[in-house]
């Protein structure tokens, strides 16, 4: 029988900033006081603060102790010790909350405090990154500061096997991505589910994981935010019946022969096809094979819709790219790197691999799925830091029961923003963005940010042929991402990434560079979300380092794929009366009011999901079934 999950529930420990504050100074005070300890003294203050933790002690009043333990076994093992700001973060973290702490302020160094907290009680505490490279780099980097204090440190990457990752997560503290991490929980879900059909048999597997105490999640709004919208999902392949295969590849023909506002209504924001009568029309009188036409005409239509919203909400390059095995890989919206091994559900994945010619695929079935909401609700204490928080305080506390706290920075910032150019056509934009990093190489570094890997193909080849060197990341191997996103704060050196490339990787600057005005970062396009270009905003002017950023947007952005065709082609008669390729900044207002709608338009999508997940939830612990479990597709018939 399946057992029902604790309810959600966060405690928020009380305090004002000022109190917070007059903490910092009693943990920086109590880690002056240990220098003159020894090693193993050190050593056996953090077995007497694991003592006590266990027998029962509050956490709350063990703080101020244990910080200033790890900031001296950080001072001393990694050669770093913690900025007050950085333990004023540390403090709001293990209060419940979300610290907003800028690029290159130490969130890293941060995390180590409430996570040696937390850990004392010795249930275990994971701490999330975005991928596994940054996973096994904090792991590896933070490592010798817990050791030092008798604590353990694992790591979850993707090519271990079940009792590899049993035995880390069997450690004080284990990092992991958050996909790892979901994903082994539905592991463990699906071995209980046969220990449960094997009537607990002696010798039914263990689940890898051993709770869900504590979790620290790093880059939260990416992981928390962003990444709600696409549910973790197992999957269990059915062999494709050649009537299907043979519908899959019909569809795709017959789409492009479909004409939009008379066959059929394509939604944008939802990117969604809807067939209409006259469509249905169409599609039933159309020619077909013997092994098509076995399908019911409902069967029909909804594979016609999918082929439709392949071809018309879905791009190569952008959405997802064709490897060298002739596979279709799915790009991941906010980072702009692929997702390995992921699948768009109910056909759509075998109709944009049959409008792209590919071996078809077999189609997957659910067999488990988890919400990130609904798994990172699972643990009784959840933490995060990120730079950008402060536009969704009211999601993430209406949806994690978290505060969002604004950090201050170590060093006042000095970042400089320079007007927004938009331009009529994408060409036009190019052109000026090719010109403008031809005038600054000289003395700067330049970031270039682009939300596609054809945008960044498409900007290489003409900074390639002006004879501009630059460095092009779009899906690299994540440790020659960091690699090349740590110098590109160098003289002459210019980067083009996608969106989040190197992410959680500082970009150092060269002396030289500092002195004349420090890393200038060109962002292409206004991302769907304001919060991810803050991100690559952030990138520039880092603990006081100088730095400077600009936009350039063009009405061929992808952006302005939520406005209506008839909208958007006003837009551009209007810029054309203009006679001028780069338009005044009215214009700029047409981004501004798109991109606040497309926020909107995913929030509301967030709290639907989020809604119907929990009534579903609900209903499946009423039957007494699991309900990370009973999520089985409907079959195709």
């Amino acid at each position: 029988m399946f057992e029902p999950l604790r309810r959600f529930t966060r405690r928020l420990w009380p305090g004002t900033v000022a109190e917070r504050r007059q903490l910092v100074g009693q943990v920086i005070a109590e880690s002056e006081s240990l220098a003159s300890a020894t090693d193993e003294e050190l050593r056996l203050r953090g077995v007497d603060l694991k003592w006590l933790a266990r027998s029962g002690v509050e956490l709350d009043s063990l703080l101020v102790r244990a910080y200033g333990l790890m900031r001296e076994a950080c001072h001393r093992t990694l050669k770093l010790r913690h900025y007050p700001v950085q333990v004023e973060g540390a403090i709001a973290i293990f209060q419940g909350g979300l610290a907003e702490m800028q690029t290159g302020e130490g969130k890293t160094l941060t995390a180590v405090l409430p996570t040696y907290l937390r850990a004392l009680i010795g249930q275990g505490c994971h701490v999330v990154t975005v991928n596994d490279y940054l996973a096994l780099r904090d792991a590896e980097l933070n490592r010798a500061a817990f050791e030092l204090l008798s604590m353990t440190v694992g790591c979850i990457q993707t090519p271990q096997g079940t009792d590899e990752r049993r035995a880390h997560y069997s450690r004080d503290v284990t990092y992991g991505t958050s996909k790892e991490l979901g994903f082994d929980f539905l592991r463990d879900r699906l071995r209980l589910d046969d220990a449960a059909d094997q009537a607990r048999a002696e010798g039914a597997e263990r689940p890898a994981q051993r709770g869900h105490y504590f979790a620290l999640v790093d880059e939260a709004d990416s992981v928390l935010i962003d990444d709600a919208r696409t549910p973790l999902i197992i999957s269990t392949e059915e062999v494709t019946p050649p009537a299907s295969l043979a519908l899959y590849e019909w569809g795709s023909q017959i789409a492009p022969r479909l004409i939009p506002e008379e066959h059929f209504l394509y939604d944008p924001h939802k990117r969604d096809a809807v067939l209409t009568e006259a469509g249905c029309r169409k599609v039933l009188l159309s020619p077909r094979s013997s092994l098509v036409s076995r399908h019911e005409p409902e069967q029909i239509y909804r594979q016609v819709e999918r082929a439709l919203t392949a071809q018309y909400g879905f791009q190569r390059d952008r959405d997802y790219v064709i490897n060298d095995d002739q596979e279709i890989q799915i790009i991941d919206e906010s980072t702009g790197r692929m997702m390995e091994g992921r699948k768009w559900q109910q056909g759509l994945h075998q109709a944009i691999e049959a409008k792209e010619q590919v071996p078809v695929t077999n189609r997957t079935m659910s067999a488990a799925q988890v919400t990130v909401q609904r798994y990172f609700r699972q643990y009784r204490h959840l933490g995060g830091m990120t730079g950008t928080a402060s536009s969704v305080r009211g999601e993430v506390h209406r949806t994690y029961k978290m505060k969002v706290s604004v950090i201050p920075t170590h060093r006042p910032c000095i970042r400089l923003g320079l007007p927004t150019r938009v331009f009529a056509t994408w060409m036009d934009k190019a052109q000026a963005v090719v010109e403008e990093v031809e005038r600054l190489v000289s003395s700067r570094a330049v970031l270039l940010g682009t939300p596609s890997v054809a945008a960044s193909e498409q900007l290489s080849q003409l900074l390639a042929e002006r004879s501009i060197v630059h460095q092009l990341l779009n899906a690299r191997k994540l440790s020659e991402e960091a690699d090349i996103i740590s110098r590109a704060g160098r003289r002459g050196h210019v980067t083009i990434a996608t969106n989040m490339a190197g992410r959680g990787t500082d970009i150092l600057l060269d002396e030289n560079v500092r002195e004349l005005g420090g890393l200038h970062v060109i962002a292409t396009e206004m991302h769907s979300s304001a919060r991810i270009d803050r991100q690559l905003v952030g990138r520039a002017a880092r603990q006081g380092d100088p730095g400077s950023f600009q936009f350039f947007v063009s009405l061929d952005d992808e952006l302005l794929n939520c406005l209506r065709p008839r909208e958007l082609e006003r837009h551009r008669r209007q810029a054309r009366s203009t006679g001028q390729s780069e338009l005044p900044a009215s214009f700029l207002q047409i981004f501004t009011r798109a991109q606040k709608r497309t926020e909107k338009l995913h929030l509301r999508n967030r709290k639907l999901m989020l809604k119907q997940e929990d009534q579903r939830f609900e209903h499946h612990l009423q039957m007494g079934l699991d309900p990370f479990l009973e999520l089985i597709d409907e079959p195709e018939g």
